[in-house]
Formats: structure tokens, sequence, C-alpha cells
């Protein structure tokens, strides 16, 4: 891993080609997230990272990596951590900021997207308590499983 990569509190599940990194506060529904689209919620969902992850920038990309002490594991609210096949390294495509107050409204044009490392992305902001699955869903384009 490059020096230059900085450490943040958010989990990141890749979705088809490119990841969704969820940020949030402690308790604001990351791993349950993680979980659904582990779950079947997407048709291809693959984990990287839960609770903390790396994020660093090659050739004007945002990759995201698990933290090599928790790699492959993500924590089941109520039963403890779970040992899943993770990726190593995938490229952020979108960033869900769970618990976000601006998530209330409809999003001004500069709210859809932030800057991490340098890096402009899209993101989407959920209300606290608000269920981030179906806004999820409902931006990629993809229906909910039956």
């Amino acid at each position: 891993m490059a020096a230059e990569a900085s450490t943040i509190h958010a989990s990141a599940v890749l979705v088809g080609p490119k990841a969704v990194l969820i940020r949030g506060p402690s308790g604001s529904g990351k791993s349950r997230l993680a979980w659904q689209l582990l779950d079947g919620a997407v048709p291809f969902a693959r984990l990287v990272g839960d609770d903390r992850v790396y994020l660093e920038v090659r050739a004007g990309q945002l990759l995201v990596r698990p933290s090599p002490a928790l790699a492959g594991l993500i924590e089941a609210r109520g039963l403890g951590i779970r040992r899943l096949g993770h990726e190593p390294v995938a490229v952020v495509g979108l960033v869900m900021d769970l618990g976000s107050p601006d998530g209330e409204r409809l999003q001004a044009p500069k709210a859809a997207q932030v800057a991490l490392e340098g890096v402009i992305l899209t993101r989407l902001a959920v209300a606290p308590g608000a269920d981030p699955l179906p806004i999820l869903l409902a931006f990629l384009g993809t229906e909910p499983a039956g």
C-alpha cells in the first residue's frame, strides 16, 4: 500500500464494476447496508472492507482497500463478526453518506458530488433513520430482490 493512503471509518462493497463507499456515524447502518448488498439486493456484490478502509489515488481514480487487520471481516449486529471472501482493492464509483442532514431534501447539484483525496465522485446523502437500500437501488436502476 502506498504511503499516501489515508484511512477512514467506512464500509465498501464492490457492486458490479465499482465500489460503493458507505460512510456515516457509528450506528447509522453502514454494515447493515453492506450485508443487504452482499445478500442479493444487487446482481453482483462482494465485500471490500467493513468499519475501516484505506483510500488512495492511482491514475486519477480513487481506490479502496480493506484494513489488513479487518480484511474479510464484517459485523453482523447482534451476531458478531463474520468472515467473508473479499476483494483486496476496488475503484470507488459512488459515495453514500448515511445519517446525513442534507439527505432530508432533494439534493442541489453541488451536493450530488464530493471530493475525496482530490477525486470528484457522485454522492448520495441519506437522511438519518431513512432506509438507504431503496435509494441506492433507485440510483443504480436495479429492481429490489423479491
